[in-house]
């Protein structure tokens, strides 16, 4: 039995998005067993009416939650009663929990698994990677996309590997064409950290290193991963999902602005429903923290039912496909970067 924790709290539609994508995540794992962490009674007024298998859920009453807009070492240090925290502490407490699954505030989410979860060995700093889906039907991770601001060259070839084998054990891409993003693709472009990070990531046997990525480029499907400091994968990723919903706004607008055009939208409607499931990042699951001892994944803060269920099975797929010992594996020839 593979045990999962859901903090239930802290995203835009807590607490019934969170028991609902349990539970469809239950009835479609057999040997998933979910800890939901959060105030008790509202848990169980959700569950109420409910058909599920109650041998394979278990609540853990925390009645505080931590918002986004508090300061993450204070809200972890003062708020252990939250669902956040509770979940961290069991996460860490428990031999039998796998990971956690987490919509709430990121900045608690990452010092809370930094400080009371720890690294995997030889990690220099544990890294965001979500995914988006590609013109050409696969995915794309992004890695980092917030965890860390700053970086330098041996972090970003650590990313590299940590995603690289993320997207090989979880979702069996072979060897993942990773990418380094960067301002051209000339291999002299960039800083002196992009010109370093792409010389090391050159060098590095276990990666399918093919070259620096403009960001026009993240969705061409001619990359598996893209490797970049926190700061710019934020602003890549944002951008990305941003300008998806953008196009499909105006796009609806312009349909309604006209009949011929809404005659031709209704033979086209199959097609259009087809373009909108395929940009929808709920469909994707959240961010995974690639480097943490525990399994944590980190959803929207405005996640729905079929979100939850999708972060829950990527922190299930991460444990049963072993991950953490193979990034260890995978780290183990360039220990000596280790901060």
């Amino acid at each position: 039995m593979v045990k999962i924790i859901l903090d239930c709290f802290g995203g835009d539609h807590s607490p019934q998005a969170h028991v609902e994508g349990g539970l469809r995540a239950l009835a479609l794992i057999p040997d998933l067993y979910l800890i939901l962490t959060g105030d008790e009674t509202q848990l169980r007024s959700c569950l109420q009416g409910r058909d599920y298998d109650a041998a394979r859920l278990e609540i853990i009453h925390a009645p505080q939650v931590i918002g986004c807009d508090e300061k993450p070492t204070d809200a972890i240090r003062l708020k252990r009663d939250s669902s956040m925290m509770k979940a961290i502490m069991l996460l860490r407490d428990r031999d039998d929990i796998a990971g956690m699954v987490s919509t709430g505030s990121t900045g608690a989410l990452v010092t809370g698994a930094l400080v009371r979860i720890g690294r995997l060995r030889g990690v220099i700093r544990p890294a965001f990677c979500p995914l988006l889906p590609t013109m050409s039907g696969g995915i794309v991770g992004i890695c980092d996309s917030g965890a860390n601001v700053e970086v330098d060259a041996a972090m970003l070839r650590q990313f590299a590997i940590m995603s690289s084998l993320y997207l090989e054990n979880v979702y069996g891409v072979a060897h993942p064409r990773t990418a380094l993003l960067n301002v051209g693709k000339e291999a002299e472009k960039g800083d002196d950290v992009r010109r370093e990070a792409y010389a090391l990531l050159g060098e590095t046997a276990e990666l399918n290193f093919v070259g620096n990525m403009e960001s026009r480029d993240l969705l061409s499907g001619s990359y598996d991963v893209v490797v970049c400091d926190g700061f710019s994968g934020n602003v890549l990723t944002k951008t990305t999902e941003g300008t998806a919903l953008e196009l499909l706004k105006k796009l609806k607008k312009d349909i309604y602005s006209r009949w011929i055009y809404k005659l031709g939208a209704l033979l086209m409607k199959r097609m259009f429903m087809e373009e909108k499931e395929f940009m929808n990042y709920q469909n994707y699951g959240g961010s995974v923290l690639l480097g943490t001892s525990k399994v944590i994944v980190k959803g929207h803060g405005s996640s729905k039912a079929v979100a939850v269920e999708k972060c829950i099975e990527q922190a299930y797929k991460m444990e049963i496909s072993g991950l953490g010992p193979k990034i260890e594996a995978g780290l183990a020839p360039y220990e000596h970067y280790e901060a």
